[in-house]
């Protein structure tokens, strides 16, 4: 009975101290906390203003180190440079005029031979044997027309006395006329006998290099079917190359003037000769927008060889007090060709033209010689930038301090706003 009154008499006192304490957790009271907790989140906005004013205010970053060249105003030559390949001027093929057999030959394979030197010898007993027959042929003509003009004259005088019709001295002069027409057509077989004899005897037509002989004594030759040997010119020699569509105009005015200078270089130091354009196409391929072109070269030593493959530079054009500055400070945007000029320390933008490129210089239009462009360091430049000169010839261990001071500038604002990020 008594533990029963216990037992009841702490779960009472228990309920009372439970429900109290529930009653506050849902009582109006308890709003005004939540109302403060909630009130930095209300009070962000106002808090970020400030923020951005001073973000607002923080200057900018260090000056970027960069290289300047200054423009400079003077002369460009504009040079081609292209590969191109060595062409004889003239190359022949020898062949056999008339059909015969080869009895001596004159040369080697190889070999140099000047025009006019012999080369082979055919058989030319046959040639010989008409030219005698026509030459037999001629004499007995010759001797009917001294019989024909000694009629002529005998009629004359019986005309004259009256013995004989003025027919028949008619007569006596056509046949001294026709026998006058025998001979010349004797003294033309005899040339033409003469001809074919010369062909038994094959001569170099110019002066060159002898190819490879296809034939020996004893070979049988037929007229102008395969040739017997190829003679090509080396001195001089000409090298054929192709030029751009855009430099045609130069090209033909440089003819006018006598050919531009062509410089032709061989591969593995072969040595570079001086040379002149002589000829240019008439027709721009379609397919590459060329036109094919050709110098004149001496060459005496024989070092440039037909079919080999040179370097070609040719000037086609000079550009008067252009304004050059170095390849490396073009920038190609979006845009267009751009590039950064040096103003009161700040890097200003420039559009610019490309005019012409040559050997790591590139005449442009767009700014004037004598203002400094953005050779190096360019790449991390924006418009409006502070810049300073990098020195041209850093001092040994004065270098590395420097850079460790520009990078400890660099990245102590970097890590502040990454320390200040909400």
């Amino acid at each position: 009975m008594n533990h029963s009154f216990y037992s009841l008499a702490l779960c009472a006192v228990m309920a009372t101290l439970v429900l109290p304490a529930c009653s506050d957790k849902n009582s109006p009271d308890s709003a005004p906390p939540t109302a403060a907790a909630s009130a930095p989140s209300a009070a962000t906005p106002a808090a970020s203003a400030p923020a951005s004013a001073a973000s607002a205010a923080t200057p900018p970053g260090p000056p970027v180190s960069v290289t300047t060249a200054a423009a400079e105003s003077r002369d460009l030559a504009v040079n081609l440079r292209t590969t191109g390949t060595v062409f004889p001027l003239a190359s022949v093929d020898i062949k056999a005029q008339t059909n015969s057999v080869v009895t001596k030959m004159h040369i080697n394979g190889g070999q140099f031979v000047r025009a006019g030197d012999p080369l082979f010898t055919l058989d030319g007993r046959a040639e010989e044997a008409n030219l005698a027959k026509a030459r037999a042929q001629l004499a007995k003509d010759q001797a009917n027309l001294a019989d024909t003009q000694r009629q002529l004259k005998r009629a004359q005088e019986l005309l004259a006395q009256n013995f004989v019709a003025k027919s028949a001295v008619d007569t006596a002069q056509a046949a001294v006329d026709a026998a006058s027409a025998v001979l010349l057509a004797d003294q033309a077989a005899i040339d033409a006998a003469r001809v074919a004899l010369s062909y038994t005897q094959i001569t170099a037509p110019l002066s060159g290099r002898a190819g490879a002989l296809s034939v020996s004594i004893g070979t049988a030759l037929q007229s102008n079917i395969s040739p017997i040997v190829t003679i090509t010119q080396l001195d001089p020699i000409a090298v054929t190359f192709n030029l751009p569509q855009r430099n045609l105009a130069q090209a033909l005015a440089a003819l006018k003037d006598g050919g531009a200078k062509v410089t032709a270089t061989l591969a593995d130091n072969g040595g570079s000769f001086e040379g002149r354009l002589y000829f240019v196409d008439n027709v721009v391929d379609a397919a590459s927008g060329t036109v094919r072109a050709r110098a004149k070269f001496d060459n005496k030593q024989g070092r440039l060889w037909p079919g080999a493959f040179v370097e070609i530079s040719q000037t086609i054009n000079t550009l008067k007090d252009a304004v050059l500055v170095p390849q490396a400070a073009l920038i190609q945007s979006a845009r267009g060709t751009i590039v950064y000029v040096v103003e009161d320390g700040k890097a200003i933008m420039r559009p610019v033209k490309q005019v012409a490129g040559q050997t790591g210089e590139a005449a442009i239009t767009g700014i004037a010689a004598g203002e400094l462009v953005v050779v190096d360091g360019k790449q991390n430049l924006r418009p409006g930038a502070q810049v300073v000169e990098r020195p041209k010839e850093p001092k040994p261990g004065a270098s590395a301090p420097a850079a460790g001071a520009a990078s400890a500038a660099v990245a102590a604002p970097a890590g502040a706003s990454s320390r200040g990020a909400p």
